[in-house]
């Protein structure tokens, strides 16, 4: 178990404060001490800002000095959260940034929002085509009733009060080493359950610490089991120790939803998803499974029915359409809505030159390269027109 991110939501003021910049990058630098201290790796830094649609001015060159604030304080990545609905500003934003994420804002309140989500089409569809492998989708999603500081981007955001932070898990590697276990699926959950009890033992009392020190509010941990790349932290190979064929096999469904239920219902200071997380090209198994057929757009749309965060990090061929697009969305949101409110997000990444069954190639440390799934090419454009 690694913490992926400590997560610090402020309200930032306009003209920009130094001193709130500053004051940020002394918590991150006694996190990773209080953390590392007691041998837990804290892999990024991150700040959420209110709503960028909610700033005085929501413009390319605010979030430039937003990135360029963070980097002089030695703060990893920003997200602003929930944007505009101008899909040539978010683009521009993600264009013309390197660490600065933001969302949009598909279904509030148990109601689509089919403006929002032609606008999230747009974003993608922009992005893909003025950034480098389509790589700047990275920092971009749509959202569905996803709440206030959610500690893993780009979901999160503050909700405007006092600063809070919260803590990103890496978890995988606890499911992989529970299922690997001898015993019954009952024993195999309890043993999952019971090294997330652990962890929780473990970095409660090192991040209340930092509340006192700080007088910063901690709102808990997002165990969620974020993957990294190598077989032993593949929520994928997880799958396969309880005992399926591979991820996306008859009974995965099952799987899903047991994993869920553990992160849901064990005694953890929980905040966030806290769900299973499928992030398709950062999990070494999954992205192997995308050449092997094993799963497709819609069966992660299935999955997205009882895991925690829906779609993530999707290979898609470069010349997807805005419509096809927006019909992933758009079906992605209808599951949050229909599902009560289910927080739900969609990263795409069509990837421009690239046709199904074609490898990606992207060479960053936090993804292993795998196969562009297909879509089926029925456009929803005269249901789009009709919504």
């Amino acid at each position: 178990m690694k913490i992926r991110s400590v997560t610090l939501g402020n309200n930032l003021t306009w003209p920009l404060s130094a001193g709130e910049f500053a004051k940020a990058a002394r918590f991150f630098a006694r996190a990773r001490q209080v953390f590392g201290d007691a041998g837990v790796e804290v892999q990024t830094t991150r700040l959420a800002t209110q709503p960028f649609r909610t700033m005085p001015v929501a413009t390319v060159e605010v979030a430039r000095r937003i990135e360029q604030a963070c980097a002089q304080d030695e703060i990893g990545y920003c997200s602003l959260g929930p944007a505009p609905l101008d899909a040539a500003l978010l683009g521009d934003v993600i264009a013309g940034t390197s660490v600065v994420f933001c969302s949009v804002e598909t279904a509030q309140q148990a109601e689509l929002d089919i403006a929002a989500i032609r606008c999230a089409a747009g974003v993608v569809h922009r992005v893909a085509a003025a950034t480098p492998r389509g790589f700047g989708n990275l920092r971009f999603a749509a959202v569905a009733h996803c709440g206030p500081n959610i500690p893993f981007f780009p979901a999160a955001y503050h909700d405007g009060g006092h600063p809070k932070f919260s803590l990103a898990l890496q978890t995988a590697d606890l499911a992989v080493e529970a299922f690997s276990a001898a015993g019954t699926v009952a024993e195999l959950r309890s043993g999952l359950a019971d090294r997330l009890s652990e962890v929780d033992r473990t970095i409660q009392p090192l991040a209340k610490q930092l509340e006192r020190e700080f007088a910063i509010e901690y709102l808990g941990a997002d165990f969620s089991t974020a993957p990294y790349p190598n077989e032993g932290e593949s929520i994928g190979t997880a799958f396969e120790r309880i005992g399926l064929e591979s991820f996306g096999a008859a009974g995965s469904v099952f799987v899903a939803m047991l994993i869920t239920r553990v992160l849901k219902t064990a005694p953890l200071n929980r905040w966030g998803f806290n769900g299973l997380m499928l992030p398709v090209l950062e999990d070494a198994s999954l992205a192997a499974g995308t050449a092997l057929g094993h799963f497709g757009v819609n069966d992660l749309l299935l999955y997205s029915a009882v895991c925690g965060t829906g779609l993530d990090t999707l290979p898609l061929p470069g010349d997807v359409s805005e419509d096809e697009l927006a019909g992933i969305i758009l079906d992605l949101s209808s599951l949050s809505v229909a599902l009560d409110r289910k927080p739900l997000t969609a990263r795409l990444l069509p990837v421009p030159g690239k046709k199904a069954g074609e490898r990606t190639d992207y060479d960053f440390d936090y993804f292993a390269n795998g196969t562009i799934l297909a879509v089926k090419g029925l456009s929803p454009s005269r249901l789009l027109e009709r919504a």
